[in-house]
């Protein structure tokens, strides 16, 4: 009786053992998601006070960009919302509330203008690469080109990339107005967005 006895207490542990075990292994793997979770979550980049999903196109994305309400304004006026949501992928410098405002007085109001809207486009699109280019493709092209490098942009013209002794990247336009990248590298489904503090302009 006293063997039954202990075999049958041994048992007991045992089980209470693995349960326990079991329950251990389960609360570990609940930290390990949510720990996964939140670092993932962390490296979505904030743009406007809002974070930007790599999942989501670039119009999904900066419709949410409290900085960019200008532009998004103007890429609804110039019929340009289903170009930016198409496959791309396409990399678009995406000039700040503050830089519309450095433009001369009343510019902003006169591209929105209807009869404006060629121009608008053509300025818009001087503001987008054909192709997914992040900080260090643009980098790397830099530096091969011996401190600067030209691409040419979705409107025709082209855009001048070089960089400064802190590393960041300067885009130059025709008219020689020069803009830093201010948030680089913030994925999209169909490209990459590349926040600048200027409006650039094409010839």
């Amino acid at each position: 009786m006293k063997i039954d006895f202990y075999i049958h207490k041994n048992k007991i542990s045992n089980i209470k053992q693995i349960k326990m075990k079991k329950s251990l292994l389960a609360l570990a793997f609940m930290l390990l998601l949510s720990t996964s979770s939140n670092f993932t979550m962390a490296q979505n980049p904030i743009v406007g006070g809002e974070e930007m999903y790599p999942t989501k196109n670039i119009i999904e994305n900066a419709v949410n960009s409290k900085d960019h309400t200008t532009l998004v304004a103007a890429v609804k006026e110039a019929g340009l919302v289903e170009t930016l949501q198409s496959k791309g992928p396409f990399t678009v410098f995406a000039p700040v509330n503050s830089a519309f405002d450095m433009l001369p007085a009343g510019t902003v109001d006169m591209l929105l203008k209807p009869e404006n809207k060629e121009m608008l486009v053509k300025i818009l699109t001087y503001h987008v690469l054909a192709g997914k280019y992040d900080s260090k493709m643009i980098m790397d092209a830099i530096t091969a080109g011996g401190g600067k490098v030209s691409m040419t942009t979705v409107a025709g013209g082209s855009l001048t990339f070089s960089m400064d002794e802190k590393h960041n990247v300067w885009v130059w336009d025709e008219k020689g107005n020069s803009a830093m990248v201010t948030i680089a590298d913030v994925y999209q489904s169909n490209g990459v967005i590349m926040v600048i503090d200027k409006v650039l302009m094409p010839n």
